[in-house]
């Protein structure tokens, strides 16, 4: 299988190697304003997601109710709770703010775009994958931050909820609400433009991954983090891929779903959004020094999860479906 070099992914890595090189214009204070530049791009983002978001096409995944339990199940319940278990497992052995990145990558909604395409290459149920994938971003628009809120308590960090979900609400739910009313009359040039479109959001995020890093670096979080922490959150991620897909496929099974269904409980099921994990983790985290580290999870799952998904679509194209 040839795997094309996607250009985002050498986007982020050159969005953090900017930061490391030139901290200063995306740091708090600098010439780019990030307080207000963060903002504008998030709205931007699911602005965008409102218009390419067509609530008509999920109707016929609607009623499958059985995959969309074990779907959002293991989203919002069975990834947190392994969260929480690398959470006291690795107390103390390595940086609090990469272990609470670990948590946040449990808690995040699953992918879109990545999902529904997978799926489709797979010969999967596109259909309920195109409905869990939309019902997942917008449950995690609230129960992200109540699981981070619940951590983040335990773990003796006091941050209060309320302004945390009135930023969620001002600047992710009402742009995303306002791209929706406008489809009626944008809805066929974003169509046309979509290709266009992507760009746009996949720049934007990577805007919001430099300002995330520049204030990480400047202020020194990463001294003594170095490769071992890289490698050990390369393998944790590879572990925790692993293990969700094994149980997602095993519940599939004992359940009775058919290889299309399986496919698209497999793929929605296992996937974590980085296009709206990073922008909420703005919201979510604020001024946080140590975002950047918070970040660095995400960023390693979500190559790993397009790289494997994709070589498991092709061959479960040609065999007809996992075994």
């Amino acid at each position: 299988m040839k795997l094309k070099l996607d250009w985002f992914l050498l986007g982020m890595a050159g969005a953090v190697g900017l930061a490391w090189l030139a901290p200063g214009p995306g740091a708090d204070g600098g010439w780019l304003h990030p307080e207000l530049l963060t903002k504008a791009g998030i709205a931007l983002i699911f602005f965008l997601h409102g218009l390419a978001l067509s609530f008509a096409s999920l109707r016929s995944g609607a009623l499958n109710w059985r995959l969309h339990v074990v779907v959002q199940a293991c989203t919002f319940l069975l990834f947190p709770l392994i969260g929480l278990g690398l959470v006291a497992g690795l107390d103390g052995r390595i940086s609090a703010d990469l272990t609470l990145g670990l948590f946040y990558l449990c808690a995040l909604p699953s992918t879109v775009s990545s999902s529904v395409a997978l799926t489709a290459a797979a010969r999967g149920n596109v259909a309920g994958a195109l409905f869990n994938a939309t019902l997942s971003s917008l449950l995690g628009v609230v129960l992200t931050p109540l699981w981070i809120a619940l951590v983040m308590k335990t773990s003796g960090h006091t941050q209060p909820l309320g302004p945390v979900i009135m930023d969620l609400v001002r600047w992710l739910v009402l742009p995303l609400a306002a791209g929706q009313l406008l489809r009626p009359w944008l809805g066929a040039w974003a169509t046309r433009h979509k290709a266009g479109i992507n760009v746009a959001d996949r720049v934007t995020i990577l805007l919001l991954v430099y300002t995330s890093f520049c204030d990480s670096f400047q202020q020194g979080v990463w001294t003594g983090h170095g490769l071992l922490q890289l490698v050990a959150m390369l393998v944790f991620c590879t572990a925790l891929f692993a293990l969700v897909m094994v149980i997602t496929g095993s519940a599939s099974r004992a359940l009775g779903f058919t290889w299309p269904d399986r496919i698209a409980a497999m793929f929605c099921g296992s996937k974590k959004t980085l296009a709206s994990g990073v922008p909420m983790a703005k919201l979510i985290f604020g001024a946080h020094p140590g975002i950047g580290l918070i970040l660095l999870p995400i960023m390693i799952y979500h190559p790993l999860q397009l790289v494997i998904c994709g070589v498991l679509a092709q061959r479960w194209a040609k065999r007809g479906g996992p075994a």
